[in-house]
């Protein structure tokens, strides 16, 4: 069990090893690593200092001037600015799914562009978002993508949209999802210094479903790794970007 990969195709290789299935809860792609300003799309285009630059204003939580400061940058690339990404993440997109062993099941998170992972995902790797599926006699829930946020990452979608994909799911033993119930000590980042956004959807459906587990991962250094609400274990299964370690669910 897996996420945020964050371009960490070597480590992915080797993540489902000994395991009966691998599965990844999203954010394949890197755009900016917060702890190394070197790595990601970002930097590739703008150099690192400019990186740096980004990351001081998003943490103050400086969004509207990190925006600006963005726009000022594209502006001077001289190119469609989605033409652009898109062709960067198609790169690591490429090796990242080569990389999936056989069978995965995974989900989208919320740097991830959904629309071009029907492209890459081969045979032994499904695909889910509002759905369930059976793996080793368990039904396991998949809800993919995150909240609305100041960031305006790819795949965030709104309230009542997550919502009815929780819905969708119903009764799980696993629910997986890209973001934390809405939780404070799983939402806050210690490193970040920041609550990111959780869902108040899951939480309830945690609260009036019982599944035995909610996994996800979103938040790179949180506060609580692991905690229980009422019957279910909440489990933060990690960066995997920065760990290289996956998390074993067994039964």
């Amino acid at each position: 069990m897996i996420s945020d990969v964050h371009g960490n195709a070597r480590d992915l290789a080797r993540a489902g090893e000994g395991a009966d299935a691998l599965i990844c809860l999203g954010d394949l792609v890197l755009f900016l690593d917060y702890a190394d300003h070197s790595r990601g799309i970002f930097p590739d285009l703008f150099g690192v200092g400019n990186a740096d630059r980004i990351v001081a204003l998003r943490t103050a939580r400086r969004f509207q001037e990190a925006r600006e400061f963005g726009a000022a940058l594209w502006s001077g690339i001289g190119a469609d600015r989605a033409a652009v990404i898109e062709k960067a993440v198609r790169k690591q997109y490429a090796e990242l799914f080569a990389a999936f062993p056989t069978p995965t099941y995974a989900t989208y998170g919320n740097v991830d562009m959904p629309t071009l992972w029907p492209e890459y995902a081969e045979e032994g790797t499904t695909v889910l978002d509002g759905e369930r599926v059976e793996i080793g006699g368990r039904v396991f829930g998949f809800v993919g993508g995150g909240l609305r946020t100041p960031m305006r990452t790819p795949y965030e979608i709104s309230d009542e949209e997550y919502a009815a994909k929780i819905e969708a799911v119903g009764e799980v033993d696993v629910l997986c999802t890209h973001i934390p119930p809405e939780v404070p000590e799983l939402l806050y980042d210690t490193v970040a210094r920041r609550f990111e956004r959780g869902s108040r959807a899951l939480l309830d459906a945690i609260r009036r479903t019982r599944p035995r587990y909610s996994l996800f991962g979103h938040v790179h250094q949180p506060l609580v790794r692991r905690m229980r609400v009422g019957a279910t274990e909440c489990v933060n299964v990690g960066h995997f970007a920065g760990s290289g370690r996956p998390w074993a669910l067994e039964w």
